[in-house]
């Protein structure tokens, strides 16, 4: 018999992955799968990126470097803050992890820990609830509307915020809604995090990704010097899922400890796969704006597909890749609707309660596919349905 810890027992893992293996074992019995659960661009990672790092492997880059990441990359990540948001952080700030994920990890267990209330939106990114669940930490979860277009409601997090609180989570764009909150909204968010001198950890993991709102970060708000927390990274603004490269930016106090537990599980970041990063940051951005055009017209095509199927309806995301439609006029439940999908039509998607308990009456669908795959998925519910 195996014992474990009740932190591991808590464990949850992600959804998606949980999904695409039950796809690929119903491909595996010949059924054509059209898969729309994970989160992932279907573009190749830009040439000038993979040349940088197949570079720097070459050139020896190849053995252990700094826990906090090469000093070319911390640096480029500062040049990057001062053009998109208006200030320049001090390299002591920027912590490169191996991934953007690790650094939920690494924030919770630094500033909140077992026992500790955190504040977040529901639904939201799966990893989020992990992460909570794996601490022990009490989740205060703000409710997302879909009549306010999925945006963090900061009245709502007034209501619900109190003494215990440690640290708020934002995210915009989201996952899992692809809503993306005004400025006001976000700068609100920043100003309670102030009133009640908590920490604000800011997801921006898609920050490059919107269509007719632009992005704004809390961290104008105090340059990241007190109590805000940057999370970024590579993976979906230039197709560099692979790679596991990301970064935060926090007040360095908070970078410190983040380089310590870093250092503790991970070492250091992939050395060479770091000058593939300084490349990213430092070369063209045409190759996102390219990518952008091309996501623009793939949603366009899902939202007014999932619109002109019976009994679903689907707001129109404002950032990132995801589509998160109602479907409580079909009579099923989030979970059933999944199933059904996946089992009778062939469409991998995820349930919404994958992303908490307020994403019951929606499912996700990633949109980085093929319009052509896309019309085909709506073919197949519009048949059914």
């Amino acid at each position: 018999m195996h014992k474990f810890t009740d932190n591991a027992n808590r464990l949850t893992g992600q959804a998606a992955f949980k999904v695409l293996a039950r796809a690929q074992e119903l491909e595996r019995q010949g059924v054509d799968v059209l898969h729309f659960e994970i989160g992932e661009p279907d573009f190749d990672t830009p040439e000038h990126i993979r040349t940088a790092a197949a570079e720097a492997m070459n050139s020896g880059w190849t053995h252990y470097v700094n826990s906090a990441g090469i000093l070319e990359l911390r640096e480029a990540v500062c040049d990057e803050f001062e053009k998109s948001k208006g200030f320049r952080p001090d390299v002591g700030q920027v912590v490169v992890t191996s991934g953007a994920n690790p650094v939920i990890y690494y924030a919770l267990a630094c500033l909140v820990g077992g026992g500790g209330e955190m504040l977040l939106p529901d639904p939201g990114f799966m990893t989020y609830y992990s992460a909570i669940n794996y601490f022990g930490i009490r989740a205060n979860r703000v409710k997302l509307r879909e009549e306010n277009e999925f945006r963090l409601n900061p009245d709502d997090i007034r209501k619900q915020i109190t003494p215990d609180t440690k640290l708020i989570l934002m995210n915009s764009p989201s996952n899992p809604t692809g809503g993306v909150m005004t400025k006001s909204e976000i700068e609100e968010v920043a100003e309670i995090a102030e009133e009640h001198d908590i920490y604000l950890l800011s997801d921006e993991i898609y920050s490059k990704m919107t269509y007719d709102l632009e992005h704004h970060s809390p961290s104008v708000r105090d340059a990241c010097r007190e109590r805000t927390i940057v999370l970024d990274g590579f993976s979906k603004a230039y197709a560099m899922t692979g790679w596991r490269l990301g970064y935060c930016v926090s007040p360095e106090p908070v970078a410190e400890k983040i380089v310590l537990i870093h250092q503790t599980i991970d070492s250091c970041t992939n050395a060479f796969a770091q000058w593939g990063g300084v490349a990213a940051l430092k070369g063209s951005q045409q190759c996102v704006s390219d990518m952008m055009v091309e996501f623009r017209k793939r949603r366009d095509a899902i939202i007014s597909g999932l619109n002109s199927v019976n009994n679903i309806k689907c707001v129109n995301p404002q950032g990132a890749f995801y589509a998160f439609p109602n479907i409580t006029g079909t009579g099923m439940t989030s979970d059933e609707f999944a199933d059904y999908a996946l089992d009778e039509l062939g469409i991998a998607l995820l349930s919404g309660t994958a992303f908490g308990p307020g994403g019951e009456g929606y499912v996700r669908l990633s949109y980085a596919k093929e319009i052509e795959v896309i019309e085909k998925a709506i073919e197949r519910m519009k048949d059914a349905l």
